[in-house]
């Protein structure tokens, strides 16, 4: 790949050459941004001893409840990175909704719980504030030893053959193999891409969202006053307080006064003169904001959340997708720094960027729904939970490869139990790959497989004949009807699937897969 001369202030597309090794720089790679996205990367990034520096430019993390919503597939993700057991004692279900029509209340579930399942340890949508997922994934990131620096701007952004440089708003340089702007729809690394931010924002539909205390509110139900016109009101308790998420439709002309005393005289106005608001802690105005970046990655540029794709709040589905980039950019940025191709890291793009492009339409279409007066316009379900995402198809996971009955490359790879009592979630939790070898040819391919000793490692399970009632759940979950290896990537898909038969050796197909994704040579 050649250089791109310079456009627009920024460096076009390079090679990553040998001289990646020699050149000082500050940190292996330079977060943008420190909200939920840029945290869960750091925080992936610092448990594979990635050095990464994260610069925020607000003074401390974000005070707000704003997305809301944990979808059961972050909540998996969040597993793995530790903090599952904690981001449910902060949070809880989502409470039915209560529509006020005049004197009567129609109650009705807009989350219907989904049935348990042993391949999903976790159903179901968890109400948690963005606020304190935020806090959750800081206080992880500092247990792992990271740090971030706050108040500090990333100003300009420029790259060479052998780093990235951040200029920041105190005038330092600093130097890093990658830049990764988790920085919102505004972001500083999207512009020093060059990447186009295709979409709409709406000016005229606004909404203000604020937290705040409600005395006269019941907080068991999510309360809406609907009212034609497009002056709408909601009120959701915020699990491990007494606050209530605020939501209020403007019309055009309306007045957005954020103050405490205009917040509750509209409260009053909208929704009865007995409830009292006070204690506000965080008001904002909220305008429809539809968008999706063209490319995610400039050579060592690459940007991951808003920064790329923002969404409606409808469906709980921005932040979720954006933590998942990150989940997703982890690992690789992980191989590329030990040696693994570079092209690894344009299969980010590759893969994102249709998951993105998908929920967007998926979250235009329920905020269309939030105008509708029809309940079932606003009930959410299996699409909105994003287990059944796939990459199937996809850069690493190309149609045409081995299959089982139940999986194919690309698909997540689901939970079961294991006769010891453990799960099958437990073999996958940490920063490596997973081979799962059922039968004997299985288990002499994965013997024969020679893993890299840098980078990510490779962790080998022989799984036991369907002796018990366990091993033989396992079995059908995993569609596993003959001899075959299984191999998981470190974010939970699966990489590969290995069929080997008599008249093939052992290895014979796998090894070639696995140069997609791991430092050259392949050897132990």
């Amino acid at each position: 790949m050649e250089r791109e001369p310079i456009r627009n202030g920024h460096i076009g597309v390079m090679m990553i050459d040998e001289q990646r090794n020699s050149t000082p720089v500050d940190a292996d790679v330079i977060v943008v941004g420190a909200g939920p996205v840029g945290l869960a990367l750091a925080l992936d990034l610092a448990r594979r001893g990635i050095t990464a520096r994260v610069l925020e430019r607000d003074p401390g993390t974000f005070e707000g409840s704003r997305a809301k919503g944990v979808q059961p597939r972050t909540l998996e993700v969040f597993d793995d990175l530790g903090i599952a057991a904690e981001a449910r004692a902060a949070g809880g279900p989502y409470p039915p909704m209560g529509l006020h029509i005049g004197p009567f209340t129609k109650s009705w579930q807009m989350q219907h719980p989904a049935p348990a399942a042993a391949a999903t340890p976790y159903p179901d949508i968890l109400l948690l504030p963005q606020y304190a997922t935020t806090a959750l994934l800081h206080r992880a990131l500092l247990a792992q030893g990271g740090t971030v620096e706050f108040g500090v701007t990333a100003e300009q952004i420029a790259q060479d053959a052998n780093a990235a440089t951040v200029t920041t708003g105190d005038g330092r340089l600093l130097r890093a193999r990658f830049v990764v702007g988790a920085d919102g729809g505004g972001s500083t690394v999207r512009k020093a891409i060059g990447a186009a931010f295709e979409g709409s924002t709406d000016e005229t539909d606004r909404m203000i969202i604020a937290d705040a205390r409600v005395d006269g509110l019941s907080p068991d139900r999510w309360h809406v006053w609907p009212r034609t016109g497009g002056r709408t009101t909601a009120a959701c308790p915020l699990p491990g307080s007494d606050l209530f998420q605020l939501m209020v439709t403007m019309r055009p002309d309306d007045d957005a006064d954020l103050t405490e005393e205009a917040l509750a005289a509209l409260l009053r106005r909208r929704a009865g003169r007995s409830l009292r608001l006070h204690g506000l802690t965080w008001a904002s105005v909220f305008r429809p904001n539809i968008r999706l970046a063209d490319r995610y990655r400039n050579g060592r540029l690459l940007i991951a959340g808003d920064a790329a794709h923002v969404h409606t709040p409808a469906g709980a589905q921005g932040l979720n997708t954006g933590i998942q980039d990150a989940y997703n950019l982890g690992w690789k940025l992980q191989q590329v720094l030990a040696g693994a191709p570079d092209s690894l890291l344009d299969t980010y793009q590759g893969e994102r960027r249709p998951v993105a492009a998908k929920v967007l339409g998926r979250s235009t279409e329920l905020y269309a729904g939030l105008k509708q007066p029809r309940t079932r316009a606003l009930t959410r379900g299996d699409e909105e939970r994003q287990l059944g995402l796939s990459y199937f198809g996809g850069p690493l996971a190309p149609a045409g490869t081995a299959t089982t009955t139940e999986l194919r490359p690309g698909d997540r790879a689901p939970d079961a139990p294991l006769p010891d009592g453990s799960r099958v979630f437990d073999l996958y939790r940490g920063p490596h790959f997973t081979a799962l070898a059922f039968g004997t040819r299985a288990t002499q391919a994965l013997d024969s497989l020679h893993w890299p000793t840098v980078g990510a490692p490779l962790h080998r399970h022989t799984l036991p004949a369907p002796a018990t009632p366990e091993a033989a759940n396992l079995l059908t979950t995993y569609g596993i009807t003959d001899d075959t290896l299984v191999l998981v990537r470190p974010d939970g898909y699966v990489a590969h699937i290995h069929q080997p038969d008599t008249a093939t050796p052992p290895g014979d197909g796998l090894a070639e897969a696995v140069r997609r994704f791991t430092p050259a040579p392949t050897a132990a």
